[in-house]
């Protein structure tokens, strides 16, 4: 049996989902790019402050308790939002993963040389 890519399983399934919500992201033109950038961000954001509620981060608070298993889920909630806004932004599981691979090598690169300046010019070749 062949193993069906899982990247790529995520995008498709996220299309779906996006075109059942009535969001076709492969067909916006730029002012709608734009509005979904944003919607997604927003999006992410939120789901990012309910991943820091699951975790007991008031320290004068004594009644808060570590909720991996929700936290788990906001994680997942933003994953959503992130191929989402990766789809919106015209890319594919395999352009995520080849950017991915390429931006991976420039932050090892940074790291083996002390990463003491910050130049993002390094970003521009990827």
């Amino acid at each position: 049996m062949e193993t069906k890519d899982q990247l790529a399983e995520i995008f498709e399934m996220q299309e779906g989902l996006n075109k059942r919500i009535g969001v076709d992201v492969c067909n916006l033109d730029e002012k709608q790019q734009i509005e979904w950038v944003l919607n997604y961000c927003r999006a992410m954001s939120q789901e990012l402050a309910e991943l820091t509620d699951s975790v007991p981060w008031k320290w004068w608070a004594k009644y808060q308790t570590f909720d991996k298993q929700n936290a788990r889920v906001e994680i997942v909630d933003m994953l959503h939002f992130l191929v989402s806004l990766a789809q919106v932004m015209g890319m594919s599981a395999q352009d995520v993963h080849d950017l991915y691979m390429k931006k991976h090598d420039v932050n090892v690169q940074r790291q083996d040389s002390g990463y003491t300046v910050k130049d993002e010019s390094d970003n521009k070749a990827l």
